[in-house]
């Protein structure tokens, strides 16, 4: 973890080394997200809103600015992997297991897409909804992304990769429904396989379907619930994740952005230096 390894630096490091190491987490983990215990903004504000209901939720509507805290709940029962999902899972090497110099995490790497479903269970600090007469748009506020969610009733886009097929995105091709006054529904697919379900390494197809439930319970409050079917990585579908919203009362929307330059300065100044987690620098 980056803020665990920083010790080790500074410990072999000169002045100026020290310096440049400090500069250059703070500027990570601002750019990066960070993955340490140290409170971000985004936490702060949700941990300091109220926790009344503001009244009940209107119906069919959830637009505007919502904060989160940086990372929902992960929920533990992932299911066996299929042979094809050992072999993709035994390639990656997520960065809680071998640390900032051994990872291949390609977002932690070079700032790639977190890619889906993981954009929505990775870094989740923030997210707002515009509504429009045939679609939704779904902006996250880490790293500026915005996704459309088709609500005009057409189907999900199959053969992807084919001659008449679509092309993979970083994102998917998503389309929505609402199921009750209340609860919308958002069904994905498409998304390029080289990126992670989530920060552990999980792979995907791309042809995974990946369902995210968003359920207004009043005025302040949206709870959500994402979940992954994916029959060529896994023996059966998987509820990944909930997180939990609240309504941001100055609807403000904050500039988190992963930078590579700073990402790339961090790792040659502390991420290198610290080693892989096994005691072997480098």
């Amino acid at each position: 973890m980056r803020n665990l390894v920083t010790g080790s630096v500074l410990a072999v490091a000169g002045l100026m080394a020290c310096s440049l190491a400090a500069a250059a987490q703070n500027n990570a983990q601002a750019g990066q997200g960070g993955q340490g215990n140290a409170q971000r903004p985004a936490s702060n504000k949700f941990d300091n809103l109220k926790n009344d209901s503001g009244g009940p939720a209107p119906v069919h509507d959830l637009t505007g600015t919502w904060l989160g805290r940086n990372e929902p709940e992960m929920l533990k029962d992932v299911p066996p992997l299929t042979p094809l999902g050992q072999k993709l899972m035994a390639l990656n090497k997520p960065e809680d297991k071998y640390a900032d110099s051994g990872t291949n995490d390609p977002w932690y790497l070079t700032c790639d897409p977190l890619g889906f479903p993981r954009a929505v269970i990775n870094q989740t600090r923030g997210l707002s909804f515009a509504q429009m007469p045939d679609r939704i748009v779904v902006l996250d506020q880490y790293n500026r992304v915005w996704r459309e969610v088709w609500t005009d009733g057409r189907p999900l886009p199959k053969g992807f990769g084919t001659k008449t097929g679509p092309d993979p995105t970083w994102y998917g091709y998503s389309i929505g429904h609402w199921e009750a006054d209340n609860v919308l529904i958002i069904q994905t697919t498409g998304s390029r396989p080289d990126s992670w379900v989530d920060k552990a390494g999980h792979p995907h197809s791309v042809n995974a379907i990946s369902t995210e439930r968003y359920t207004r319970k009043d005025q302040n409050n949206l709870a959500v619930t994402v979940s992954i079917d994916d029959p060529a990585i896994y023996t059966k579908p998987w509820d990944i994740a909930v997180n939990n919203f609240k309504w941001a009362p100055d609807q403000d929307f904050e500039e988190q952005i992963c930078v590579p330059s700073e990402g790339i300065q961090y790792r040659e100044i502390v991420g290198v230096p610290a080693g892989d987690g096994s005691g072997n620098s480098h």
